[in-house]
């Protein structure tokens, strides 16, 4: 039931294969076992993908629920604090998920050492479904409907740039002095364009940046903007650890960004596994406990 699962899910005897980390024969094989078993086809094949029938709509509905049943039945028999095994197939953007993902995970893998991960680092928009993974971390809006998420922590935006970088083109007094200066563009970020809106108290204004780079990857723009070719609108959590030993530093404080967030987001195609479960809740728990506990206070304070 798993392999027809995954088959419908990616489109794909090979896609399938590839997530479930065997041959595509074995997968041909079994799917043409299975529909010779039940009696009734349960895939259309077609030179450019696999759709299922009538019959396969139904049983993909059905063994996904068979498969949720069977995944919280072991749960619950070896316990709320047992170990998890298998494998998780996990996405993040490539900056996120080596600033934020990666230093945790040996802590995750100790205490689940039956447990292997799959971490997908993309900047692009990754189709959950057609991938085959079972938790994205995205801040990204949700692309689809087929798709549910979880809001895992929030983090403010900043103007930033490095001191040497004021230093040469001034520090800006006011937003609108932004157009005066050079700018590194991360062109992925959700939301984020070449105009912001500022807010302070009861006024705002909107302001377009003057780009003098774009970059299509987070960590290409932290490094431009680490090198002083300009200044960024970025969230906190991109340059956390710059910010905290002063190689970039923050200007415009008293004026708001609009905030940007991390979530979880889950395939709706079949419940999210208790792996899937358990990391978000791992990843959420992290999260506020290191840099965005700082974003956390901030917004209590205010």
């Amino acid at each position: 039931m798993t392999t027809f699962v995954r088959v419908v899910e990616t489109g794909s005897f090979s896609a399938a294969a590839r997530h479930l980390n065997i041959r595509q024969p074995a997968v041909s094989k079994g799917m043409a076992q299975l529909e010779e078993r039940l009696g009734v086809r349960l895939l259309m094949r077609s030179t450019h993908c696999l759709t299922p029938t009538e019959a396969g709509n139904t049983f993909y509905t059905h063994a996904c629920r068979a498969i949720e049943q069977a995944d919280e039945a072991e749960c619950a028999a070896r316990g709320t604090h047992a170990a998890l095994t298998g494998s998780l197939r996990v996405s993040a953007s490539v900056t996120f998920g080596k600033l934020h993902i990666l230093p945790h995970l040996p802590l995750f893998l100790r205490a689940h050492p039956n447990l292997s991960i799959d971490l997908v680092l993309d900047d692009r928009v990754i189709d959950l479904i057609g991938e085959g993974v079972d938790v994205g971390l995205s801040s990204d809006p949700l692309p689809s409907s087929s798709l549910a998420a979880s809001r895992l922590a929030t983090s403010h935006r900043l103007v930033l740039g490095t001191p040497g970088y004021f230093e040469r083109a001034g520090i800006p007094a006011t937003p609108a002095d932004l157009s005066g200066h050079a700018a590194v563009i991360y062109t992925r970020d959700p939301g984020g364009t070449d105009t912001w809106r500022f807010c302070q108290r009861d006024s705002d204004i909107s302001v377009s940046l003057s780009d003098r780079l774009r970059v299509s990857s987070s960590e290409g723009a932290r490094v431009a903007v680490l090198g002083g070719l300009g200044l960024a609108v970025a969230p906190r959590w991109m340059f956390a650890a710059e910010l905290a030993q002063g190689a970039v530093r923050p200007v415009l404080a008293e004026w708001s960004l609009p905030a940007t967030s991390i979530w979880a987001v889950f395939p709706t195609g079949r419940k999210a596994s208790a792996k899937a479960r358990a990391f978000a809740t791992f990843v959420a728990t992290e999260l506020r406990n290191g840099v965005f506990s700082c974003e956390m206070e901030a917004d209590a304070r205010g």
